[in-house]
């Protein structure tokens, strides 16, 4: 994910659907539709869900093409045993304003939210990180209802595709002095309020649970092999080397 997505939607989640509270996030998975007022639909232009969906479908489409950081995650669940139909594994719905993409475990498939992740690298943001969902659920086999797996896979997740000094700053976690630590901060908040947005935990639980998960995944890098540096050539540096991690063969 590009670090100028990511400061513009820190404030927006991505969610996992493996835990039923999530569901409320995404309407149209319990079958529901999103309420709209008449002067939004009408003035702002709300309520247009057939051009909202074809606009995420074709920004989707662009991103899988285009990105070597999605292709890359596309090779490595492929090689995993897990290869991404698009027609099946991502669907462009309509979601609650506070989020811009979810995995539903259930049913193996990537949610991007068309009326959130507007924008070519929202929708990338979203796949990227989803994409670690689904990657960890196919070669960990997570369990998303055990708190110890959704905070490991939030953390990873924060890891690969999110979290930089310059993103550290802008979410108050880092300091000049603090360079050393402020990429595990990063890491740390964001991967507490992707969890925390979804599961009821108390301050000494969810600390309690971070203890106990986070340096074996913090140190998990598969399937990117390196984290991605701000402002460099990693990205494309990780795609290129994916043979040298197993990936892309298939």
């Amino acid at each position: 994910m590009s670090e100028e997505s990511n400061e513009n939607t820190e404030k927006k989640y991505t969610e996992t659907l493996g835990d039923p509270t999530g569901i409320e996030f995404f309407p149209e998975r319990r079958g529901d539709k999103i309420a709209r007022g008449w002067f939004r639909t009408l003035f702002v232009g709300e309520g247009r869900d057939n051009l909202q969906k074809l606009k995420c479908e074709r920004q989707v489409h662009n991103v899988i093409s285009e990105s070597p950081l999605i292709k890359l995650m596309m090779d490595a669940l492929k090689t995993t045993g897990c290869a991404i139909d698009l027609n099946r594994h991502i669907s462009c719905e309509p979601c609650s304003k506070v989020v811009t993409g979810g995995y539903d475990a259930e049913m193996n498939q990537i949610v991007v939210c068309q009326n959130t992740a507007t924008s070519k690298s929202a929708v990338h943001g979203a796949l990227a990180h989803e994409m670690v969902h689904m990657f960890d659920f196919c070669r960990a086999h997570v369990d998303f209802k055990n708190v110890d797996h959704l905070l490991c896979t939030e953390i990873r997740a924060a890891n690969l595709m999110h979290c930089s000094f310059m993103s550290a700053l802008v979410m108050g976690t880092a300091s000049l002095i603090r360079i050393k630590k402020q990429h595990q901060e990063c890491v740390k908040r964001k991967a507490l309020a992707s969890v925390m947005a979804v599961r009821d935990l108390s301050p000494e639980e969810a600390k309690a649970a971070m203890d106990r998960v986070f340096t074996k995944c913090y140190n998990d890098l598969e399937p990117l092999g390196r984290r991605l540096r701000r402002n460099s050539e990693d990205i494309h540096k990780v795609y290129r080397e994916r043979y040298l991690n197993g990936y892309g063969y298939s």
